[in-house]
């Protein structure tokens, strides 16, 4: 049997193809319990990002691919915090950030060289490294960690980070693994891709529906203004919630839905 995963357009996973024989989806079943590649393939493939939240999504993300990797202990996601600096805020257990502060630190590191050179990064052997990424490397050694396989995430010219597994063998991840781990990034970059969109276009939606409310909010109190004053007009009406939010030191949408409790 063998397995192929066939790809679409970018953001797009068409299918993950299988031999069969007549009964086609028996089979399929059966493999998608059996092989940890196309189960965490179909995993990735079919994963929905509206189900979950950013930090969600990128943590099932660093999950799957662990557990198809069997010499994995555990995994940790490089990216880029609020104020543009490469760190491990996802990860599968502490440890992956304990590690990567030193790479960090130092500004050299397999994780980092992943993401910029967006290629995969590997140490068969921290005890034999050969003096390359000293700072990772003794960090890695102190926490029992014998080799790692840093993966870039990127589309196309985009480099999004970079995933990292660790291992507590030496030679833990073969050239088998290395492969299945670069498709499983692919797949990965995508979803990445794909979430931060998918959240990027949902938090505009929602800041312009909470400055339509505002709005529709501090209109309605204008209103209520010149009802109670008639020698007001809209413009001096506003003026007078503006000057109030000044002086009280609250928000002028806070301020305008007070004015509407109250009338109510």
């Amino acid at each position: 049997m063998s397995v192929a995963g066939v790809w679409g357009n970018y953001g797009h996973f068409d299918a993950v193809v299988l031999e069969t024989n007549r009964d086609g989806s028996a089979q399929e079943a059966i493999l998608m319990d059996t092989d940890p590649r196309a189960h965490a393939v179909r995993a990735l493939s079919h994963f929905v990002i509206s189900d979950s939240t950013l930090r969600e999504t990128l943590d099932e993300i660093c999950q799957i691919t662990t557990d198809a990797l069997p010499a994995a202990a555990f995994a940790g996601m490089t990216l880029l915090d609020e104020n543009g600096r490469a760190t491990t805020s996802v990860f599968t257990d502490l440890e992956s950030p304990e590690i990567d502060t030193a790479q960090y630190d130092a500004g050299s590191g397999p994780c980092l060289d992943a993401w910029k050179r967006r290629q995969v990064i590997r140490i068969d052997d921290t005890a034999a490294s050969g003096g390359a990424y000293p700072e990772f490397i003794a960090a890695a050694i102190a926490h029992g960690v014998r080799s790692t396989l840093s993966l870039p995430l990127h589309v196309g010219d985009d480099g999004l980070g970079a995933l990292n597994m660790y291992s507590r063998q030496p030679n833990g991840f073969s050239l088998e693994d290395e492969q299945l781990a670069v498709e499983l990034a692919a797949v990965g970059s995508v979803v990445l891709a794909n979430s931060g969109a998918y959240w990027g276009a949902f938090e505009l939606a929602q800041q312009l529906d909470e400055a339509m409310q505002s709005r529709a909010a501090i209109e309605q109190a204008k209103g209520i203004l010149m009802a109670q004053d008639p020698t007001i007009d809209a413009d001096t009406a506003f003026d007078l919630l503006r000057r109030a939010s000044q002086r009280e030191n609250v928000k002028l949408r806070e301020l305008a839905a007070r004015i509407i409790e109250q009338r109510a």
